[in-house]
């Protein structure tokens, strides 16, 4: 395999965030050697979650064995998702916002056809179903654990207990159509092809504030790997909080 030097756009500020994460956790069980120092070990765990590297590749980069670059990578993974906050901890920075923004997205992954709880009607593909909450300004404040595609977006965003939080803080939300009836205090636009002139106007209005949300998404998507997910489902959720962490570190 031939091996050539390449670069991550990310700052030197995430790469020394998770350098003393991995360092405390080898501090933590007692590790006394390794292969790679754990400035080294962060570098192929952010060049997977940045730009998706594939095992064999990143293998290849740094001199050592795929099974030792999965672990590597997936207990720097475990080191992050253990930080990214729960939602009743992003509610403490969310009732100081004058409201907040909701939205949903399907993250691709490698499944077959006959895997029906994961795949998407509205997508037409297979993928797992990620809530987020942004401020006004379009930053990324919590991502839901991420379940089935077939999963729609008002029952997510009803499972993981957002609209009754939200409602219980009184904290407004902006919504798009898929959340029609979620009711406390999500607003969503009227729905209808002949709508009265001030039905138009305030779903214009409600479009251009809630497409700021749309930059959460595009922060989460910009990520390869969320792209087209390869591995088992039962971990995805870690990765997402994993990428959070890091956004949160690198802001």
């Amino acid at each position: 395999m031939l091996v050539y030097p390449s670069s991550i756009d990310l700052s030197s500020r995430t790469l020394r965030f998770l350098t003393g994460q991995l360092a405390a956790r080898q501090v933590e069980i007692g590790t006394r050697w390794r292969r790679l120092t754990a400035g080294r070990q962060a570098l192929p765990a952010l060049a997977h979650l940045r730009c998706g590297d594939t095992y064999a590749q990143l293998a290849a980069g740094f001199g050592i064995g795929i099974a030792t670059v999965y672990r590597y990578i997936r207990e720097a993974i475990d080191a992050l998702a253990v930080l990214a906050p729960s939602l009743a901890e992003a509610m403490r920075t969310i009732r100081e916002k004058a409201f907040v923004i909701i939205d949903g997205s399907l993250l691709p992954i490698d499944r077959i056809a006959a895997d029906n709880p994961y795949y998407s009607g509205k997508h037409k593909r297979h993928g797992m179903n990620v809530q987020v909450l942004t401020d006004p300004f379009g930053r990324l404040l919590w991502a839901s654990p991420a379940l089935p595609g077939s999963t729609r977006d008002l029952t997510a965003a009803r499972r993981h207990g957002i609209i009754d939080m939200l409602t219980v803080a009184g904290v407004k939300c902006w919504a798009d159509k898929a959340y029609q009836g979620a009711g406390g205090t999500i607003r969503v636009p009227f729905r209808g092809r002949r709508l009265k002139r001030w039905k138009r106007r305030h779903n214009t209005s409600h479009a251009k504030i809630r497409c700021v949300g749309q930059q959460a998404m595009a922060t989460l998507k910009g990520r390869r790997l969320l792209r087209k997910l390869r591995c088992s489902t039962n971990r995805i959720t870690d990765i997402v909080k994993a990428v959070l962490v890091l956004h949160h570190a690198s802001a």
